[in-house]
């Protein structure tokens, strides 16, 4: 008898080993294939997706990880026990070599409402450990859910220390809206650098995927809950707009751009723990859908890149009236349908929209705005604000990414009137490291102008929150430094949403 390698993960006084013993093969000479960790995603009441992907040499320039080109079966063991002393749902599956040897086990017949642990095993070694869970029962709010949100995680501006602090929170779920990589080449004398130029090809998008599930804080965030996850840009290029390259380096012709997109999706569907539904067709991937946690919250998750107009009067802040023009689109008018469609369904006590851009107005002095945000799209956000008024939607909450400061605003009917009603919540992360160590400022920027703009702090960190059937208690969890690894985390500010009387109460 051979023991199958072992490895142990350990967070939060948790300590998991896959020690396993199983006639000698073969195979168990092979280098460890499990460096890019484990993952799972998109729970429902019943199931949930199971990811891990073969990379014995995440690095290796051609994006196979290392990995010959043949398919390797893969097992997979999910128990209500760390220690695997009895299985729940178990199987095997193939790992492609034509999908860079990545999984994606939808793992059913899973009770709700449960916690669970899976592994998986291949050419004799055991990954680690990860811990996931289902959510309620349909009809049932089950106890209260423990989410945190993050996005913006660029590798060259600092550590991933975050994301282990964020693990350390032991969350039920966790939403990453958006930046999970970046697509920018290696900057000589960053805290740490990207291997290879700008990214363009599948080869070099899989490259960049591995490098980043390489870090052992982001896996350890994986491992520890179940992810729910929506792209922004730089998981294509910066600041797109549908088939608009706003970012015109390296030089594309139209064919290369298309090109380019299509290897992204694909490269983000690989390596992200996603049903079979989000899979890819060509140069699209279809990413907006809803995730139901029983009665207590409808996760609305949207797609803001692949549908929206392009950037009114160029990118960056403009003050400018095209903005206001009212066929422009965000979200695209078939996703603005389905969206409000579902908002009518009063599903839960808690409608919540997971996206990545700026949602509330902000206005400087001189009346600019960034056209990348709604602010871009004023029309498309007026509609979707009445929509939910229309349809007397009791708790809207919108999540959002992107801008690398942390945010706490309240929504208003008619930002024009500063006694306008407060119908809504936004609540915006800040960057697990993009923009690097950022600063203790906590001032609000143009808040003469926009006082319904109530928290911004320019540390990184992520959201932390507590969804109940009474309330939603948000934390800003933040840490002081990126650019040195491990440091403490603190809350620099929490809030509370009442059920039923929208905007932020102070805690």
């Amino acid at each position: 008898m051979t023991i199958i390698n072992r490895r142990v993960f350990v967070l939060g006084g948790l300590a998991t080993a896959g020690t396993l013993a199983v006639p000698s093969l073969a195979s168990a000479a092979v280098p460890y294939p499990f460096t890019l960790g484990v993952a799972s995603g998109e729970p429902d009441s019943s199931s949930v997706v199971l990811w891990t992907r073969l990379a014995p040499s995440p690095l290796n320039a051609d994006g196979q990880g290392g990995m010959a080109n043949a398919d390797v079966t893969v097992d997979w063991q999910v128990s209500a026990s760390s220690t695997f002393g009895s299985l729940v749902a178990s199987g095997s599956v193939t790992a492609r070599y034509a999908d860079a040897h990545s999984v994606h086990v939808v793992a059913g017949g899973l009770a709700p409402g449960a916690e669970y642990y899976y592994r998986f095993r291949a050419q004799g070694h055991l990954s680690a450990v990860g811990r996931t869970r289902t959510a309620p029962a349909a009809g049932t709010s089950g106890s209260d859910l423990r989410m945190a949100f993050a996005s913006c995680a660029h590798y060259e501006s600092g550590y991933f220390t975050a994301y282990r602090r964020m693990a350390e929170d032991r969350p039920d779920l966790i939403l990453h809206l958006g930046d999970y990589i970046y697509e920018d080449a290696a900057t000589t004398g960053s805290v740490r650098e990207h291997a290879g130029a700008e990214i363009v090809s599948l080869a070099d998008y899989r490259r960049r995927y591995a490098q980043y599930k390489a870090d052992p804080d982001l896996q350890a965030a994986h491992a520890v809950a179940p992810w729910i996850v929506v792209p922004d840009d730089h998981e294509v290029e910066n600041n797109y707009a549908n088939m608009v390259r706003n970012d015109n380096s390296p030089a594309l012709t139209a064919a290369q751009w298309t090109a380019r997109r299509t290897a992204a999706y694909r490269a983000y569907y690989e390596n992200m723990p996603l049903r079979p539904a989000q899979a890819p067709t060509g140069n699209s991937i279809p990413l907006f859908r809803r995730v139901q946690w029983g009665t207590l919250a409808t996760f609305h998750m949207l797609d803001t890149r692949q549908f929206r107009d392009d950037q009114a009067c160029g990118d960056g802040w403009k003050v400018c009236a095209d903005a206001d023009l009212a066929g422009r689109s965000l979200t695209g008018a078939a996703q603005e349908s389905w969206l409000l469609d579902g908002l009518d369904q009063h599903a839960a006590t808690w409608d919540i929209l997971g996206q990545q851009v700026f949602f509330a107005r902000r206005f400087d002095t001189a009346g600019a705005a960034s056209m990348d945000g709604w602010d871009g799209y004023r029309a498309s956000r007026s509609r979707i604000q009445q929509g939910w008024r229309d349809r007397n939607v009791r708790n809207p909450l919108v999540l959002t990414g992107d801008v690398h400061r942390a945010w706490a605003n309240d929504l208003l009917a008619d930002y024009a009137s500063p006694n306008s009603a407060v119908i809504g919540t936004e609540l915006v992360c800040t960057s697990i490291a993009s923009g690097g160590d950022g600063t203790a400022n906590s001032t609000i920027p143009d808040v003469a102008t926009n006082p319904h703009l109530k928290f911004y702090s320019e540390r990184r960190g992520y959201t932390l929150t507590t969804i109940s059937p009474s309330q939603v208690r948000a934390d800003f969890r933040a840490v002081a430094s990126v650019s040195e690894h491990g440091a403490a985390v603190s809350t620099l500010k929490s809030f509370a949403i009442l059920d039923g009387t929208p905007g932020l109460v102070a805690l």
